[in-house]
């Protein structure tokens, strides 16, 4: 009897020990890098020994594998070995078979108590794994240091097979910009994360995808200063713009010399002066089309003796567009009204359920609307950015004023040409 006591006792300790291994081992592979290093700031040492871990995860992981390999031979061992004969002595009377029935009667009380008691430990992990991996973080080293030979050969097994079957060691980032947008929508979905927030980190991970041309004011909407043209009609156009900064040139806009605010005019007027526009400009900064948008925020940031301003140019030196500093802001927080910028182009959705849409918006906005998830044709390759840039590259032509055409679920309608632009079209979009 004290026998089968005995063997209890120790089949217990093992499915304990080997839910002990199992939460340690969800702890640290759940556990975040950022609340480690705060703790560690915080004093807690035992953050470092998980943090080791993360950084070289194969000892942790190959010891807690032979912990949990050795805890279940031994406690298959020690059922089938020591309770099914007392068990079966116990039932042979009453029900025949008594030896085979015995064993499979422990095999599945074991297995029973060995789930339950791993299950649980990692949903308790999974609750709070900074914490549990800290509090079993010793433990764990022991063990680690314990299998250390054994993991050395396994370690060094592995490699000799992937070697023989040609395969390697996988060397991507261990966190891909895939991944965050996916724990994004997870704390989207469980309430941590604000839709508002989820969209600027969306908007910031596009923002480093996208080339200045793709963002800037195009070359036909810009307002310029010619110095050629009278004081009163360069002051027309200053009053009749509203906006704040001009580029200034002579005669052609790609003849630019640079640009002006309006606030120095303002300052010269009020200092009763006569207004030179030539001693008030300032150098432009000026940019390739090629550009990408996150490193002229960087540019912004590091030339102070620009105006937050630049000249988008092609390989020729032509001026293509412009783009401020609110351009970039918008991209990350979205659109922001102003009264010294034109109108953004708009989408509004008619009584028949089709958009009447303007042919300067965006693509990526295009997208977002009908939550159409796929590549436009020739996206990257034709490098166009509104929907009219679409239709120009995908019909290889100039529209003609009313002209359908259909392209997957999309009915396209020129409903507006103005000269060779494209200013409104509708847009029907067919479920499947």
């Amino acid at each position: 009897m004290f026998n089968v006591i005995l063997s209890i006792v120790i089949i217990v300790i093992l499915i304990i020990l080997n839910g002990l291994l199992s939460m340690s081992e969800i702890a640290v592979v759940s556990s975040r890098k950022a609340k480690l290093h705060r703790m560690l700031n915080d004093g807690k040492i035992k953050a470092q020994i998980v943090l080791d871990f993360l950084d070289d995860s194969n000892p942790f992981l190959s010891s807690i594998q032979i912990g949990i390999t050795l805890i279940g031979i031994l406690t298959g061992a020690f059922g089938g070995a020591t309770l099914s004969t007392p068990l079966a002595n116990i039932i042979r009377p009453y029900i025949p078979y008594a030896d085979a029935l015995s064993v499979l009667i422990v095999v599945l009380v074991t297995t029973y108590l060995t789930l339950v008691c791993d299950i649980a430990p990692k949903m308790m992990a999974l609750n709070n794994p900074e914490k549990t991996a800290l509090q079993l973080a010793k433990p764990t080293k022991i063990l680690c240091n314990i299998c250390a030979p054994i993991n050395t050969l396994l370690e060094s097994s592995t490699n000799l097979i992937l070697k023989i079957f040609g395969s390697k060691r996988s060397e991507e980032a261990s966190v891909t910009e895939e991944e965050i947008q996916l724990m994004i929508e997870e704390g989207r979905a469980e309430g941590t994360i604000e839709e508002e927030e989820q969209a600027i980190i969306n908007r910031v991970f596009k923002l480093d995808d996208q080339k200045v041309d793709m963002i800037m004011t195009p070359r036909s909407e810009i307002i310029w200063l010619d110095l050629e043209d009278s004081y009163e009609e360069n002051y027309e156009k200053i009053i009749d713009s509203k906006r704040s900064i001009f580029p200034v040139a002579h005669e052609e806009l790609d003849d630019f010399i640079g640009v002006v605010q309006a606030k120095d005019i303002l300052a010269v007027l009020f200092k009763k002066h006569e207004i030179d526009i030539e001693r008030i400009i300032k150098d432009p900064l000026v940019i390739p089309e090629n550009m990408e948008s996150l490193e002229l925020l960087n540019e912004f940031k590091q030339n102070k003796e620009y105006v937050h301003m630049s000249l988008v140019v092609d390989e020729f030196g032509s001026v293509l567009g412009l783009i401020t500093l609110n351009d970039l802001l918008e991209g990350i927080v979205g659109d922001i009204p102003g009264i010294d910028e034109p109108d953004d182009p708009i989408a509004t959705q008619r009584l028949d359920g089709s958009w009447l849409i303007d042919g300067r918006y965006q693509i990526d906005r295009f997208k977002e609307l009908f939550k159409f998830e796929e590549e436009f044709p020739e996206e990257k390759e034709d490098n166009y950015a509104t929907i009219a840039g679409f239709i120009l590259s995908y019909l290889g032509r100039i529209p003609e004023d009313g002209e359908c055409f259909k392209w997957e679920n999309f009915i396209f309608e020129i409903a507006d040409l103005d000269g060779y632009q494209i200013d409104k079209l509708i847009v029907r979009y067919e479920e499947e």
